[in-house]
């Protein structure tokens, strides 16, 4: 038995501990904001938070995410209420087909966490390895800015 806590929730499975992490979120959780990608950590579209930090889902065992938070798309916010990122993402219209945004959404929450102000290049450098076919970039850099806004105004009351 692995426990597993994703969104907050206790998850006791009976899973191999080296079964992917993405396996178990999509097919036993039924959670569909992680995507398969490359299967190879390359690609982002997988992206989780593991203890806050952006993971590739589909290249962490399940073993190693044990005892640690999960938190995926879904975990973020709902439809009534969005997290400032998923708004942002929203707002700036930053799709078109979508594929990425999960990858996309996680890393820059990471990011923001970490550093609420990052500038045009800590962007760049952050979602770099996150790959996006469609050239939505300049809505995504929108879109990352725009959160970081959101979340600079919030801290000062406003």
């Amino acid at each position: 038995m692995v426990r597993l806590t994703v969104n907050g929730t206790a998850h006791d499975l009976d899973i191999a501990a080296h079964v992917p992490l993405l396996y178990v979120l999509r097919n036993d959780l039924e959670l569909k904001g992680p995507k398969f990608g490359c299967g190879l950590g390359e690609c982002g579209a997988c992206t989780v938070l593991l203890d806050g930090v952006a993971a590739r889902a589909c290249i962490v065992p399940l073993g190693v995410a044990a005892g640690r938070r999960v938190v995926t798309l879904e975990g973020l916010g709902s439809i009534d209420h969005p997290d400032p990122v998923q708004q942002a993402f929203i707002d700036e219209q930053a799709a078109q087909c979508g594929y990425c945004l999960n990858g996309m959404i996680m890393t820059t929450k990471a990011l923001l966490d970490r550093n609420p102000e990052p500038d045009d290049a800590q962007i760049r450098a952050e979602l770099r390895y996150n790959l996006c076919r469609c050239g939505t970039h300049v809505e995504i850099l929108r879109a990352v800015r725009r959160a970081a806004d959101h979340l600079r105004a919030a801290r000062q009351g406003g």
